[in-house]
């Protein structure tokens, strides 16, 4: 089911790209949110952090160049090490649920669309596809909503 979810988001982020011009955070975010989306707190854990990381990189912006290449690998690396914090040195009651944002570097990419794209647009997008996906597969293994 893993790899149905993220060959669907590839695809659905590709038509998206060529049809309409926007990008779902990337080509495998959405199959990757799809396959969270049974666990809201992660998925918003995650859209936090993107933005956190869009916030630093825009305040970054304004004081030294970053362009190109550099400003997605920041996007990366910071969403890689609040990824880590919230993965190991943040701890809940079981209870709540997990406060692991999804993937290493899904908030990263996110966040670096939403420095080309926007903020509403990229998480409007980002849910959009990941719902459709999570529709298709859902479809496809004949009502499963989780694995």
């Amino acid at each position: 089911m893993v790899e149905i979810s993220i060959g669907l988001g590839i695809v659905l982020s590709l038509v998206l790209s060529e049809t309409l011009g926007v990008t779902a955070g990337g080509v495998i975010v959405p199959g990757y949110i799809a396959l969270y989306l049974n666990q809201p707190l992660q998925v918003g854990v995650t859209f936090v952090v993107a933005i956190l990381v869009w916030g630093i990189i825009q305040g970054l912006g304004r004081i030294m160049f970053l362009y190109g290449k550099r400003r997605i690998v920041l996007a990366l690396i910071l969403g890689f090490i609040f990824g880590y914090i919230s993965r190991n040195m943040i701890f809940v009651p079981p209870e709540v649920g997990s406060v692991a944002v999804i993937g290493n570097i899904i908030p990263g990419l996110i966040a670096n669309w939403m420095d080309q794209q926007g903020v509403i647009r990229t998480v409007s997008v980002v849910i959009l596809t990941a719902v459709i996906v999570k529709l298709c597969v859902m479809i496809l293994f004949g009502g499963a909503i989780i694995e």
